[in-house]
């Protein structure tokens, strides 16, 4: 693989802002900055959780906070030129070409209540576009990552989205939360279980976007995600086949967005259960 990013990058007009270090690193960095979670999680009892603007669901502990400021520091030194976009810390430089979007542990209620549904998600745009990203669940021992044009792999393994033609055949992942949008969820559910599908929810936006390119699960719809819970995913669903929704517009990288992510031929079905609300 490594031989085949060396050539796709060379002749790539991005080739300069040396990318194929930049995938290096995020894979590095995603893996150590899991393993620092994975020691937080055996002993979350210890950890204090704070919760968000008074909502229950959304919650933060020092673990968190630890593993942002772990992976901001590690891509800082490597590239101090680069903007970045986290949860915990915010916005800076989000001018430069490069900026990296991190989620330090998506799934922090399943992570302090002790559900192995968590993971470490950082994302690269490119001069706007999503370019790169790595998940890592450490629980699994499985890192998710993609380059652009390169395609995806879960550790080494290539993965293609869920060939099935029907959404019977397998189960779509759904995501809400207390923000706008939680009014479209149930009706969406309706529809899908009317039509006969299943569906799942596991607490992790970015690990079910994960699971999408791996064909794990047919597709993925939140009312509203963050771009920090789904900028890697983005990059993975594309570069196993899937089809993504516009997340970006309107200003998705810093407000958020609907997010459909699905395997090509179930799109479709996916989004007219959706309606209006998946355009804004």
């Amino acid at each position: 693989m490594s031989a085949n990013l060396t050539a796709h990058l060379d002749l790539s007009q991005h080739q300069p802002l040396a990318l194929e270090h930049r995938y290096m690193q995020a894979q590095r960095i995603a893996v150590q900055a899991a393993q620092l979670g994975l020691e937080y999680y055996r002993q979350r009892e210890t950890l204090e959780v704070l919760h968000k603007d008074g909502v229950g669901q959304d919650v933060v502990s020092m673990a968190d906070r630890e593993l942002e400021d772990f992976i901001k520091g590690q891509l800082a030194e490597q590239f101090p030129e680069d903007g970045f976009l986290g949860e915990e810390t915010g916005a800076s430089d989000l001018q430069a070409r490069c900026i990296w979007v991190v989620d330090p542990i998506d799934g922090t209620s399943c992570f302090v209540n002790g559900l192995h549904t968590w993971c470490v998600s950082i994302g690269l745009l490119v001069d706007g576009v999503p370019y790169l990203g790595a998940v890592a669940d450490a629980n699994h021992d499985e890192l998710f990552h993609a380059c652009k044009g390169l395609g995806a792999y879960v550790n080494q393994t290539p993965i293609v989205v869920n060939p099935a033609a029907d959404l019977t055949l397998g189960v779509t992942g759904v995501g809400t939360s207390h923000r706008r949008g939680k009014e479209h969820f149930v009706p969406f559910l309706k529809q899908l279980l009317d039509e006969g599908g299943m569906f799942i929810r596991n607490g992790s936006g970015a690990l079910m976007i994960a699971y999408v390119a791996a064909g794990r699960l047919l597709g993925y719809y939140e009312t509203h995600i963050n771009s920090w819970d789904c900028l890697a995913g983005l990059v993975l669903v594309s570069e196993a086949g899937g089809q993504c929704s516009d997340f970006l517009k309107d200003q998705g990288l810093t407000e958020g967005n609907p997010l459909l992510v699905a395997a090509p031929q179930l799109y479709p079905a996916l989004a007219r259960m959706i309606g209006p609300s998946l355009n804004g």
